[in-house]
């Protein structure tokens, strides 16, 4: 129940002004006069003026709304490396009971975590905002957090959105150590086979009252490591910058960890180690492309390769061979002379990739340089041969010491008839072949061959096959290097759109790519990516039954998992994520890294707990922040809303519950009815006895 006094006028505002003015019009003149009964006519008019305005009591039935107080749990990866989260459940849980018993208060309670591939620190408020979106401020008594105070989203005082004091119970103890390593400068990105210097700084502090302090200088050991390889192990200073090279060994993104041996009684060691994640680029690929006589396909390989940015191309063309003697002089022969010394001899190391197409021995090449070659591949080189009919002739290139590393041997025999290439067992398991476009349906979608090199004794993986199931695409490793053999000279047609056409660029170019050892084209490889919450271990290979795949966690924990073969040669085991950092997979020989969210977070930044960055905003806003082994946890007070004071020795306060909602109003007027006309009769039967006396 509540009692209010309200008006209900029964003139418009223009006729009230205008009463207003004739009875103030009356009372001065009755001053004026000073005659007999001027108090009594003054009362007279004003108890008219009152009934013109006719004054009500209110009555209002309210049922009061009960208050919210949030409580935010900090569960981030700060509280979870220190081991303070269970700490900070307990407060959490404790609050929570002890603002239940505080009548009119509605406790909200939400946890903060930190995990997300867009996760970047501590975010306590923006999680407070969210939870209270949907209350009107006059609502909201109070906040509670417990944190250790190490928050990135502190607003301003003024732009909080409510009027109620905000605590904060501080976890951990004073006086924690602990060690970081901070990274100064690091490139982004690195030429392949180039050194790349790393520069970083461990840092040894302790809490202090103020603030942060630093140890004093002390040697370290730290150990880095290029995807899981340790590259290097250095003793150095902490608090002095320290520089190391490191070298980019191949294309693609490279994980760089850099660890720091943990100091003695530090709170953690998670961010003793920070990753870096370095794109390999490659210096211009170097191609030398030979083609032994002038023909349709000739101009496929140019194309492909000079379409490609990143490809520098050296192209030779034999238009004569030297057999053919007409008295023509040699330096008129070509407009460049064909420099074999210095191609096949002096710089062949320079090539990452020699392509004979439809080479046949002419004697251009002395025997030599063969040799020469066959060592290029054993020492890392790449050599791919597209034949025609040369490969069958007695001038093949199998004919010269490039045969032992040749992957199929001709049998002289070439076979004329239309065909649909198609993809063999091992073809469609192989990230060269597989998945190429028109290959899931039986034939395949794509246009016909006509000439395939008949060849016997495959070494290696045959890829495709043509009619009878003969090798037609043939890849094999040769000491260091890779070679491949393409026994046909018709892939023109695919580019010429012949009944169709096929997939030439893919094909081609993953062809090249292979040779080249490009890691997205290695037949066993293992990799992790991130779906939503989960991550998958996808392991690459061409046998049947990988052993299970093992996760190890940021925080040291491991996982294993089945693979399951989801694809032809792609195999997938699936894991929860726990929390942001760098996770490691094992399977076999092989293991990879991946870092989720930001590579090297703001939460690791510093992990000691202290109340200093809160305590300034918890003052403006007449809040406190009180650790809580010192403390303990307070008891919660309800206080008025203007309360000087909201928190002291031992306890907290929130705003009193004062809202409400009106359920009914009831109105009674005061000079209504028969009250209102015997006091206005009553006044001018005193008036007029008045006068007449």
């Amino acid at each position: 129940m509540n009692l209010t006094l309200a008006f209900e006028p029964l003139l418009p505002m223009w006729g009230l002004a205008f009463a207003i003015a004739l009875s103030l019009a009356a009372v001065i003149l009755a001053v004026i006069k000073r005659g007999h009964g001027t108090v009594i006519r003054i009362a007279a008019i004003a108890l008219v003026l009152a009934a013109v305005f006719n004054p009500q009591i209110r009555q209002e039935d309210r049922e009061p709304l009960q208050s919210v107080v949030a409580v935010v749990v900090d569960e981030t990866g700060s509280q979870r490396s220190a081991g303070r989260d269970s700490e900070a459940r307990e407060v959490g849980e404790a609050v929570t009971t002890a603002l239940g018993s505080v009548e009119g208060i509605e406790t909200r309670v939400v946890t903060v975590e930190d995990f997300g591939i867009d996760s970047d620190g501590t975010a306590l408020f923006t999680a407070l905002a969210e939870q209270l979106s949907d209350v009107p401020s006059e609502r909201i008594a109070g906040a509670v957090m417990v944190t250790d105070g190490i928050i990135h989203d502190i607003p301003d005082p003024e732009s909080l959105g409510f009027d109620a004091p905000v605590h904060a119970l501080i976890t951990g103890v004073p006086g924690e150590t602990d060690r970081r390593l901070v990274v100064t400068q690091a490139p982004r990105f690195g030429i392949v086979g180039q050194e790349q210097p790393i520069t970083f700084q461990v840092v040894d502090e302790r809490a202090g009252a103020e603030g942060n302090e630093t140890l004093p200088t002390r040697p370290v050991t730290v150990r880095v490591t290029r995807g899981g390889e340790t590259v290097a192990i250095e003793t150095i200073a902490t608090g002095e910058d320290a520089t190391i090279p490191v070298e980019i060994t191949h294309g693609g993104e490279s994980v760089i960890t850099i660890e720091a041996d943990p100091l003695e009684s530090e709170i953690t060691d998670l961010n003793n180690r920070v990753v870096l994640a370095v794109q390999g680029i490659r210096e211009n690929l170097r191609v030398l492309l030979v083609s032994g006589e002038p023909h349709s396909g000739e101009r496929t390989w140019r194309n492909l390769l000079k379409s490609d940015a990143s490809v520098d191309l050296v192209h030779f063309t034999i238009l004569r061979p030297p057999e053919k003697q007409d008295g023509t002089p040699i330096n008129q022969l070509s407009l460049i002379a064909f420099p074999t010394r210095e191609l096949f001899s002096e710089r062949i190391e320079d090539f990452d990739l020699i392509i004979f197409d439809r080479y046949q021995r002419r004697g251009v090449l002395p025997i030599a340089y063969f040799e020469n070659i066959a060592e290029y591949v054993r020492n890392g080189g790449a050599v791919l041969v597209a034949s025609g009919p040369d490969y069958a002739s007695s001038r093949s290139l199998f004919r010269t010491p490039i045969m032992t590393i040749l992957p199929a041997e001709p049998t002289g025999r070439i076979i004329e008839e239309p065909y649909r290439a198609v993809l063999s067992d091992v073809g469609a398991r192989h990230p060269v072949t597989r998945d190429l476009p028109g290959s899931a349906v039986e034939p395949p979608s794509w246009g016909r061959w006509f000439r395939l090199i008949d060849a016997t004794a495959p070494q290696g993986d045959v890829l495709m096959e043509g009619p009878d199931e003969r090798p037609l695409l043939v890849l094999n490793r040769e000491g260091e290097g890779r070679v491949a053999l393409l026994l046909s000279d018709h892939a023109w047609l695919w580019a010429r759109g012949l009944e169709g056409g096929g997939p030439h660029i893919p094909l081609l170019r993953r062809l090249a790519h292979w040779l080249m050892a490009e890691p997205d084209l290695e037949e066993e490889r293992l990799l992790i990516r991130q779906r939503g919450d989960q991550l998958i271990v996808e392991r690459r290979s061409m046998g049947e039954n990988p052993p299970p795949a093992t996760l190890f966690f940021p925080d040291g924990e491991s996982a294993t998992a089945d693979l399951v073969e989801t694809d032809p040669g792609i195999f997938e085991a699936v894991f929860d994520a726990r929390g942001l950092g760098l996770y490691r997979a094992e399977n076999g020989d092989r293991t990879a890294l991946t870092n989720i969210g930001p590579l090297n977070p703001r939460e690791y930044e510093t992990v000691i707990s202290s109340p200093n960055a809160l305590q300034p905003f918890a003052e403006a806003i007449n809040g406190s922040v009180k650790r809580i082994s010192e403390t303990g946890v307070p008891r919660i007070v309800a206080v008025r809303d203007d309360a000087i004071r909201t928190h002291g020795n031992g306890w907290i306060g929130v705003n009193r519950p004062d809202a409400y909602v009106v359920r009914g109003v009831a109105s009674f007027p005061l000079l209504g009815g028969l009250l209102g006309l015997a006091l206005l009769l009553g006044i001018l039967g005193t008036a007029w006895y008045r006068e007449g006396r």
